[in-house]
């Protein structure tokens, strides 16, 4: 069962990966005539498609007796075939938008530069953070392991598909690879939230909807940002925000010195 559902969340990267590299090709038929620097993320109604079917599933599952019912058929098929734990998720969920620092650092320069990467991070994690903790709060769903009433949605998993765009994004002009290890490995940070008994199936679909959807939206207001909040006219002056994860919450930081 835990290859099956490996399995589907493969299909789901692999199908979002599929509508990414359309985007692209599109794109690269207007190099000639858009310049380069303006190319970058406008608002496509497709792009919502994914993510929203992928938040509307989970959303329906906390009512929806017959996904209820999947989600126990799973937890407990996952459960017969559990060992040990491996809380290998509680890391896995920053390595894509860690990879994006790494690349960089090595000299393989994605799409921004390390200020405007970082404002759209922390832009990300903020649109983010916001209805993962609201959610939480709001709906109580009890985990699969009885430790708390917060399973919904999978915060993990939002953060690991958070980065997993962002990485996409930066790099898929440098070679689509690097976007699609990216979502592999927020595919797996998924699969194991529910391996470690941590998250039914529909709060790590819904999370990974958030997740994708956050980034997305980060990159189309980013322009917007720049010009209205980090634009300064005095040369001294300059302005930050980082993203914080305590353990239990997602937030950001924001600094302006003059």
């Amino acid at each position: 069962m835990f290859k099956t559902i490996l399995f589907s969340f493969l299909s789901i990267a692999t199908l979002h990966a599929q509508n990414q590299i359309e985007s692209v090709q599109e794109k690269k038929i207007d190099t000639d005539t858009i310049p380069k620097n303006d190319s970058t993320h406008k608002f496509k109604f497709k792009q919502l498609i994914i993510p929203s079917v992928l938040i509307g599933y989970g959303v329906i599952g906390i009512e929806s007796d017959q996904l209820k019912l999947f989600n126990t058929q799973i937890k407990e098929e996952v459960n017969e075939d559990i060992d040990e734990k491996i809380t290998i998720d509680d890391f896995a969920q920053y390595a894509p938008a860690l990879s994006v620092y790494g690349l960089n650092a090595f000299g393989i320069k994605g799409k921004h530069n390390l200020k405007d990467r970082t404002i759209i991070l922390g832009t990300s994690y903020l649109l983010m953070s916001a209805p993962i903790l609201s959610l939480k709060s709001i709906t109580k769903v009890e985990r699969p392991d009885g430790s708390a009433f917060n399973s919904f949605p999978s915060g993990h998993t939002a953060t690991a598909f958070a980065g997993a765009e962002f990485l996409w994004q930066e790099y898929k002009d440098v070679s689509i690879w690097y976007g699609i290890s990216g979502y592999i490995i927020a595919t797996g940070t998924g699969a194991f939230r529910i391996y470690n008994d941590k998250h039914w199936l529909t709060d790590v679909v819904a999370g990974a909807g958030i997740g994708i959807l956050s980034t997305k939206v980060a990159y189309w207001i980013n322009p917007w940002i720049q010009e209205e909040i980090f634009k300064s006219k005095e040369k001294n002056s300059m302005s930050a925000i980082a993203p914080f994860y305590n353990g239990k919450q997602l937030g950001v930081g924001f600094i302006k010195t003059f």
